[in-house]
């Protein structure tokens, strides 16, 4: 009797397991029918992922660091938030977030000004431009930061501000990058006119790259992004990982080329 019990539940999970690689194989096979009409739809538009969202039929659709939904048609779309309401969790927002996320790794640290407070333990990058009024609204904010090591990218939006990229390569050019950098943003103590090799086209295009779209803008250690003059107080609450460290925690006032 052990032995047919023993085989008969073997075959359940044989059965189970059948079904669940069928469903997976037809789950494929629905998203990379989708991916094809999408490309055909809509030649001009950059799908960057398509998986099968959490509601039966529904697919959720990435274009660069957005979320859309659609059904398998592809022909109408839903902008907005989809909710696990039993979790209680945004499954979009978790979504945006790790989309929006950067590899710190990744960055060419020794293209930016590097500034060291105290012990320098906590680790960040803040992409700024000289000539914006932001970017000098959170330089006071950033000075009262402690044991942290802030890597600064030089970034002149030259849409909008003429001379920032002069300025911004006189600052690079200094003697003391982190002592004439401070000084022009925190004093409006112009940096002498000077010429050497510098990173702030460089600077310009990894911006670009990375979809940073106005100054300032801070990333984390862990790839955090968060635009936007914030205050000390929130910075503090996003390097400790609050809920403030979302996207969107500063105060939203930024450049925008």
């Amino acid at each position: 009797m052990k032995l047919i019990k023993y085989v008969r539940w073997v075959a359940r999970c044989l059965f189970a397991f059948m079904l669940s690689t069928a469903g997976a194989g037809a789950a494929d096979e629905a998203v990379n029918s989708l991916q094809g009409r999408l490309k055909s739809l809509y030649p001009g538009t950059q799908f960057t992922d398509v998986v099968a969202s959490e509601l039966a039929g529904i697919f959720e659709v990435v274009l660069g660091r957005n979320v859309a939904y659609t059904d398998s048609d592809g022909r109408y779309f839903l902008f907005g938030h989809l909710f696990d309401m039993s979790a209680q969790l945004d499954l979009t927002a978790q979504r945006k977030d790790r989309l929006q996320r950067v590899d710190f790794s990744e960055l060419p640290l020794g293209d930016a000004i590097k500034t060291v407070h105290g012990s320098g333990s906590r680790v960040f990058a803040v992409f700024s431009d000289p000539d914006c009024p932001y970017c000098k609204r959170l330089e006071p904010e950033l000075a009262k930061i402690d044991d942290a090591t802030i890597y600064t990218f030089l970034m002149p939006l030259v849409q909008l501000h003429v001379n920032a990229r002069e300025n911004a390569i006189n600052v690079w050019c200094a003697g003391d990058r982190a002592h004439a950098w401070s000084q022009f943003m925190l004093h409006n103590e112009t940096p002498k006119s000077r010429s050497c090799d510098h990173p702030v086209d460089r600077n310009v295009s990894l911006g670009e790259r990375l979809q940073i779209n106005g100054t300032p803008t801070l990333i984390a250690a862990d790839g955090r992004i968060m635009p936007g003059a914030a205050s000390a107080a929130q910075i503090e609450a996003w390097l400790a990982n609050s809920r403030m460290s979302e996207p969107g925690a500063g105060s939203g006032a930024m450049d925008r080329p």
